[in-house]
């Protein structure tokens, strides 16, 4: 039996793009046992996943802005301890970065991550002990995979990637519209929204066709946006906030998905809901939601590009045949 522990921390979408890896690895060593580490505010997502068998959490954003706490120094301590208690055959930083790396550097075991060409952050190939190339070019999916089929010895596999997580049931304590589409509007970035006025004119539309759209939010900004489009429509319902494992539950009763350049966008292609998801402000070649063998997406928009609503329904049409 082969102990791996995958290190890939942060963000939402990375997390969700490294899960495919999993599989990958179980194809070629069924018996193997795969443990995470992962920043405290996602580990929702390998939790999902039933092949992992311990989640080993950080808080290095929270860490960064306590760095002289005494409270900070023994929590990196606890984890410390915690991660290099048991050896591993293989810990593969699909990250690239320093912070990852060094969590890497905790661990026992073969140290496996990109090499100094292909790294998002040149310098922590240093605290590999095997290094490999991985070319830039390619969706941040294919580029996990590529490496942990490197670092375990198999060859790339060329199939649709398989993200292999299941929404919990019965974590909801109210109920919801029988047909909804799940409406991901919020994001990190101003320059990635789909304006407000959009998010109108499509939930009238779905209207016409009975059906709801159901909007999280996680920040006050993305509250306030979702409550000025319930204000314009009667067909929109503006949900509590709610952790990662709830949304997921909600996306996946969804009838379909609308989602901006945002992690959750990716979780629903993680858990085969049709998506259609809406690019402004980056390259969806490289980040965009990638489709399951399971599932069927589209990507719109891209670089200073705003994808018209009625693009939005015609996506909506395509892969729903409805």
């Amino acid at each position: 039996m082969k102990r791996i522990l995958l290190v890939k921390t942060s963000s939402l979408g990375d997390v969700i793009h490294n899960l495919p890896v999993v599989t990958d690895i179980l194809q070629q060593h069924p018996d193997a046992h795969i443990d995470w580490v992962v920043e405290e505010a996602f580990a929702d997502i390998p939790k999902l996943h039933p092949a992992i068998k311990q989640v080993f959490t950080v808080a290095v954003r929270r860490w960064r802005k306590q760095l002289f706490s005494k409270k900070t120094w023994c929590e990196i301590a606890a984890f410390k301890k915690q991660v290099s208690q048991q050896s591993y055959d293989l810990i593969i930083d699909t990250q690239g970065l320093i912070k990852s790396a060094v969590m890497t550097a905790f661990a026992q075991g073969n140290k496996c991550g990109m090499d100094k060409h292909s790294a998002r952050e040149p310098l922590a190939s240093y605290f590999y002990n095997q290094k490999y190339p991985v070319a830039r070019n390619q969706h941040a999916v294919t580029r996990n995979r590529a490496l942990a089929a490197q670092a375990c010895g198999y060859a790339l596999l060329d199939n649709a990637p398989t993200y292999g997580i299941a929404a919990e049931n019965n974590v909801l304590d109210f109920a919801l519209p029988q047909a909804f589409v799940i409406g991901l509007h919020g994001t990190s970035k101003d320059s990635k929204l789909w304006p407000t006025a959009h998010w109108i004119n499509l939930a009238k539309q779905l209207a016409a066709q009975n059906l709801s759209l159901v909007l999280p939010w996680a920040s006050e900004a993305e509250q306030q946006r979702a409550l000025a489009i319930v204000a314009n429509t009667d067909n929109v319902i503006v949900l509590p906030k709610l952790s990662i494992a709830k949304l997921a539950c909600i996306i996946d009763q969804a009838w379909v998905a609308v989602g901006v350049d945002t992690g959750l966008s990716h979780l629903s292609v993680a858990l085969n809901i049709p998506t259609v998801a809406i690019y402004t402000d980056t390259n969806p070649e490289r980040t965009g939601v990638m489709a399951s063998c399971n599932s069927k997406v589209i990507n719109l928009g891209g670089v200073k590009q705003i994808p018209s609503v009625t693009s939005v329904l015609d996506a909506i049409q395509s892969i729903t045949n409805h």
